[in-house]
This record gives C-alpha cells, structure tokens and sequence, in this order.
C-alpha cells in the first residue's frame, strides 16, 4: 500500500501552522504600528513520523507605512500615547511616518507519534524601526526615529493531532500557548515605558487553537488547503490587553515535478480594539486580507527554500492607523 502523502507534496505535508504556529502575512497591532507573519508556508502544517524532527528558519521583512483611516488612504495619521506611569491615555499625541518591521524566526517540530506532533517557535531576533512626532500640536512637538526597539520576542509552543490522514486528505487539530519570553517595558527615547505595539514581547500568556485541512485533488500534483485559528490575547502585568486575533486562510499549491511547488493563498485577519486600564485604546485592531503568491524549492540534499510574497487586497483600520505595505517571507527547513 502506498504511504499517504508521497511524492513533492506529500514530502511538503509530511516534513511539516500556522509561519509560524498560527501563520496573512502581517499581523498589525496597534496604534505605533507593528507587524508580524501569519501565513501558510507549507513546512510545518502536517504530522511528522515519530521521532522525525523539522526545523525551519524565517526572514520577514513587512514596511509598514501606508496611512489609512478605515479603508481610505489619508495625509495624516494621529494615534494615542498610552501613559504607563499615569495609567491613562492620551488621545491624538503621535503622528506616525512608518514602522519597518524585520523578524528572524526558528521553529522545531517533532513527531511524537503517528498522530501526535509538537513545536516551538522561537523568535530570535525582531528589529522594529519607528518614526514618528511626538507631543502633536504642542511647543514641544519633536520628530523622533529612536523610539524603535529590537530583542527576542515571545515564544510559542504547541501541540497538533492528526483526526485524519488518508491518501488525500489530512485533518489536524491544534493548539498552544505564546509565552511571555520577550520584554515589554522597553524605554522610548524620553525614558518612559515605550509603546505596547513596538515592544518585542507582548508581557501576557496567550493561548490558541488551530485548524487545518489539506487535499491532494490531483495526488503529487495539486492540492488545496484550508486553516483557521484563534488568539486568546489576556492582559498583561502592565494592565494592557491586545484584542484577540482570528486567522483565515486558504489556498492552492501546484508541483510541476519534484522540486518545486507553487502556491497562491489568501490570508485574513480580524482583531478589535485593545484596551488598558478597561479603557478602550483609540487605532487598534483592523480586518485585512492578503493575496500571497510563493514559490519552494527542494535541493537535492533535502532542503527546502522558499519565498512568499504578501500583497494587500483588503485593509480597514479602527480609526486611523498605519497598514502594511507588500512584505516578504522567506526561509529554508529541513526534516530529519
């Protein structure tokens, strides 16, 4: 009897979440605009044999600058200050220029058993570059560009369960934590407790689940897929709550021979507003969809390397805010 999901494909599904646990490529924040990678790059969505290890390393380069209030591009975006050591915030006192968000990224799944598979997402190194004015419509109005912030963001680890694997079809269900790991009270340029949105770590234990379905409608060949997932966002020790995120996605890859796969998704994402303090914080949360074209390539050692390519479609901000422009993911992995 054949393996299930042999041949290109099946070396994609079986070597492999969301890049990243919970994988549109741009995840927005809030108010200072922050970005980070929720897209399917195919290395790590399936099972993998008991004791068979995968390891992915990611690139994500996401320049956030496009100045949007809901769906209309505008000339000026003012977001709140959030006031840590006061506890309050203060409307209207940024004007953003842009933030250009770099991120490294590492991720290890193993196969537990035939069914059972477990990872962890280790954000290595996230550069966030911010430019903005401070004190907006003051004497003290300056312009800024030291306000960004770099570090080790916050750890994932999971846990995924094969329901179902049969010749064309694969049905996961999963699930896990992000781990507070990354600091969140980083200092801006005026010593005060620098923005949530820019911060590398969020500072709050977040749980989530996750679904995917894949099918092979022409086997080795071409093969649609289907995920969602959910993040329960709690409030951090500094009494700030990100909005909970809901991820869509759903696309097609095609495999010529091999060595390469093509792939198309769209992916969507839909948070609402934060909050600190129990008061809602003004230009946080937005809905977006992205049309992402990628493309993997197999070497003849093993390895894979790939390169997706995130174009917004569909993009409206609570407020105003600043929405990512195309980004790029790319990264390589191998099973072993």
């Amino acid at each position: 009897m054949a393996k299930p999901w042999s041949g290109p494909l099946g070396a994609l599904a079986i070597s492999t979440t969301m890049v990243v646990s919970m994988s549109g490529i741009s995840d927005t924040q809030a108010s200072c605009g922050s970005a980070n990678c929720f897209l399917i790059t195919g290395t790590q969505e399936a099972m993998n044999n008991p004791g068979e290890v995968t390891l992915d390393f990611s690139f994500r380069y996401i320049p956030q600058n496009r100045k949007l209030e809901g769906t209309q591009e505008v000339g000026e975006v003012l977001t709140p200050m959030v006031d840590f050591e006061n506890g309050t915030i203060v409307p209207d006192d940024h004007r953003e220029i842009s933030t250009l968000n770099m991120l490294m990224n590492a991720a290890f799944d193993i196969g537990i058993t035939s069914r059972v598979s477990m990872g962890v997402e280790l954000p290595l190194y996230l550069d966030r570059q911010h430019e903005h004015f401070d004190e907006v419509g003051t004497p003290e109005e300056t312009f800024t560009n030291a306000d960004g912030t770099t570090g080790f963001g916050d750890v994932r680890i999971s846990a995924r369960v094969s329901v179902l694997s049969a010749m064309k079809d694969l049905l996961t269900l999963g699930g896990g934590v992000k781990i507070p790991t990354g600091p969140y009270k980083l200092l801006d340029s005026e010593g005060s407790i620098n923005e949530p949105t820019i911060q590398p770590g969020t500072g709050s234990w977040d749980p989530f689940v996750q679904v995917y379905y894949d099918h092979q409608w022409v086997p080795h060949r071409w093969e649609y897929f289907l995920s969602a997932g959910y993040v329960l966002r709690t409030t951090n020790p500094l009494e700030y709550d990100f909005g909970n995120l809901t991820l869509v996605n759903v696309g097609a890859r095609f495999s010529p021979n091999n060595k390469v796969i093509f792939s198309l998704q769209l992916n969507g994402q839909a948070s609402p507003h934060d909050f600190f303090n129990g008061q809602m914080v003004a230009s946080t949360g937005s809905r977006q969809i992205e049309l992402t074209p990628g493309i993997m390539v197999f070497a003849s050692s093993g390895f894979g390397f790939y390169a997706h390519v995130a174009v917004p479609i569909y993009q409206k901000v609570n407020e105003a805010q600043l929405a990512p422009e195309t980004a790029l993911a790319m990264g390589i992995t191998a099973t072993f």
